[in-house]
């Protein structure tokens, strides 16, 4: 007996290593850091250790030409939540930024640079009472000809990515005065009026020329008979699968489009037996939303939501 026991063991040991292995998921993004196909990606992403249950995930994104994009730590592994440092770097491989993340948010001091190595700025995001995000200080920045335009929190600020362009005066660190900007995707502008670092208002100019006067920068979507009405519609519509001892959750992520039209469901993650495929079904079957806005003007906004399931069987 004692023998055969410890054979057993033998047989157990590698077993148990083998499937501890740690293995990396790639997925392919496009220029707009959706999931697509390898035969459209601009970028890839590899997350470390996909197949173990940790408490976070090693992730790191990739141009299509195989240089590093950004790397740092995710709290799951079907999406990323962005937790402690993370480095963002250009594609000549020069670093573009450090930052540092709370739940997804940038917390603390954040440094940048320019394509070409040159010090771009120093920001700092200030955190309120409850722990979000309040303010972004202007603390040091440089321009591109390495001339150092806001010294301490004060002076002239210029901030261009892909996306957008803006400038204005910073005072004590925060925007005050005029500041004057464009939407480079969606070819619109933009004139703001701030105040000792507090918003006062803004107007927009779309691309038909149409003025949108607002006193909000940015709304997010909402159900037009609020998230609780939205929550509530899911339980009651959601038809669980008559399998015993089924629970989890289902991880999806949809569009809100202009008109708050739901469209582009994708399931990041199911527990099998069509789960994901209802998921779809009771989401778009639901009504319209509140769109979201960006400077008065209705946009499209990336929404995602987790939905956990137990069966009553």
């Amino acid at each position: 007996m004692k023998s055969n026991l410890h054979f057993i063991l033998f047989l157990l040991i590698p077993i148990l290593s083998f499937s501890q292995t740690p293995i990396s998921k790639k997925i392919y993004l496009d220029s707009l850091w959706n999931e697509t196909t390898e035969a459209n990606h601009k970028y890839y992403r590899i997350t470390k250790s996909y197949n173990l249950n940790q408490d976070s995930y090693t992730v790191s994104d990739y141009y299509k030409s195989g240089v590093l994009q950004m790397a740092g730590t995710s709290k799951t592994k079907d999406y990323l939540s962005k937790e402690g440092q993370f480095i963002f770097y250009y594609e000549n491989g020069n670093k573009r930024s450090i930052a540092n993340y709370v739940n997804s948010r940038p917390s603390g001091k954040q440094f940048d640079w320019y394509e070409n190595g040159q010090i771009k700025s120093e920001i700092e995001y200030l955190e309120n009472q409850n722990g979000s995000i309040s303010e972004i200080s202007v603390n040091q920045f440089w321009n591109t000809e390495n001339v150092q335009k806001v010294i301490d929190g004060n002076g002239d600020y210029e901030y261009s990515d892909d996306r957008q362009h803006e400038n204005g005066k910073i005072k004590n660190g925060f925007h005050d005065g005029i500041w004057k900007g464009y939407n480079k995707n969606l070819n619109w502008s933009y004139t703001e009026i701030y105040e000792n670092g507090k918003f006062i208002s803004g107007v927009s100019i779309d691309s038909s020329n149409t003025e949108h006067p607002y006193d909000v920068i940015e709304s997010k979507p909402k159900p037009k008979k609020g998230i609780e009405h939205f929550y509530g519609y899911i339980g009651k519509t959601f038809n669980t699968p008559k399998v015993q001892g089924l629970k989890g959750k289902i991880y999806i992520t949809f569009v809100v489009d202009a008109n708050g039209k739901i469209i582009e469901p994708k399931i990041l993650r199911d527990i099998g037996y069509g789960t994901g495929l209802e998921a779809i079904r009771v989401l778009t079957s639901y009504g319209n939303w509140i769109p979201g806005q960006q400077r008065g003007i209705n946009v499209r906004v990336l929404y995602s939501i987790p939905i956990t399931i137990q069966s009553r069987y």
